[in-house]
């Protein structure tokens, strides 16, 4: 974030790369798989630094979900970022979520941060799109089509090198200091672990979706009839 871009969905560098990025792209600068090398050097550094002084340090990672259906998810509680969210958060380590423009959006006016409608041109038949995409890919908890951006956060690894006090509870103190290898950064290895549960949960979605449209199937067809007016017993209009 900066300050002309407090969320990264107002940044065209982002919503560029979030268009362009692939697996094989993030997996090429392992162990960080930071996809941009001076950033990428610069975390390594970081991390570097931390293992050093036998210390550790958190991070986040940012999923990119493209090409997923219009229509998944549920308008309440069910909601498909909430379904993303619960999984994310499952995730040992982590310590927050958000989804779209996220905490940034909460810096920026309504007006910016809304998502207007317009017709897409580059598609075979004439269809709706927005022209930002502010809200990740999902509005009023259902996917739009756009592509789904979210962000996770994990926190310091919590079994370190430092000697550090602790208080038994009868009262006694004394010193915790852990022994053996421990990763200074667990953020670099949780990349595949949000990968896999995001792809659990868009299959989820997509699976009660598909059962939605087979129940139609499987109920009695009502008999159409036209209301009536009690009184006249005219066709209402």
């Amino acid at each position: 974030p900066t300050p002309e871009h407090p969320s990264p969905s107002t940044n065209p560098e982002f919503l560029k790369l979030i268009e362009t990025i692939d697996r094989q792209t993030v997996d090429s600068f392992a162990p960080i798989r930071c996809p941009q090398t001076a950033a990428a050097e610069r975390m390594t550094k970081v991390i570097e630094k931390f293992r050093d002084n036998h210390d550790s340090i958190g991070g986040t990672v940012t999923c990119v979900i493209r090409n997923v259906p219009v229509g998944l998810g549920e308008p309440c509680f069910d909601k498909l970022e909430a379904k993303l969210g619960h999984a994310m958060l499952s995730i040992p380590a982590t310590k927050g979520f958000e989804v779209g423009s996220g905490f940034g959006g909460c810096e920026v006016p309504g007006s910016t941060h809304n998502d207007p409608f317009i017709v897409d041109q580059t598609a075979d038949s004439p269809r709706l799109t927005t022209k930002t995409n502010n809200s990740g890919g999902i509005q009023g908890g259902i996917s739009n089509g756009a592509s789904i951006y979210f962000r996770v956060a994990f926190k310091p690894a919590a079994t370190i090198g430092q000697a550090q006090t602790t208080t038994t509870y009868d009262g006694e103190e004394g010193v915790l200091e852990a022994k053996g290898r421990h990763d200074p950064c667990v953020t670099p290895r949780a990349v595949p672990i949000v990968e896999a549960m995001s792809s659990l949960v868009v299959m989820d979605a997509l699976m009660a979706q598909y059962a939605r449209e087979g129940a139609k199937n499987l109920l009695p067809r009502k008999p159409q009839t036209i209301p009536t007016h009690p009184a006249t017993g005219a066709p209402s209009s």
